[in-house]
């Protein structure tokens, strides 16, 4: 299994943690942990095995000036 490093899913692109789950419930778990760290997450399955990805939800933008 070769799984896509990022995801585009409703116009927002998620970047895959690294990781393979055996279970939906596994991904889950994990994916609760990126949501608690202000990340929005999206979990699929790819030849049995689920993928989590994440992104980070942007708040506020810093902009500087010269």
């Amino acid at each position: 299994m070769k799984p896509n490093i990022s995801l585009v899913r409703d116009g927002k692109k998620f970047m895959w943690d690294g990781r393979p789950y055996a279970s939906s419930e596994e991904a889950l778990q994990a994916g609760e942990a990126y949501r608690n760290d202000k990340f929005e997450i999206c979990v699929a399955e790819e030849e049995g095995q689920f993928l989590v990805y994440a992104r980070r939800v942007v708040n506020a933008v810093a902009v500087t000036t010269q």
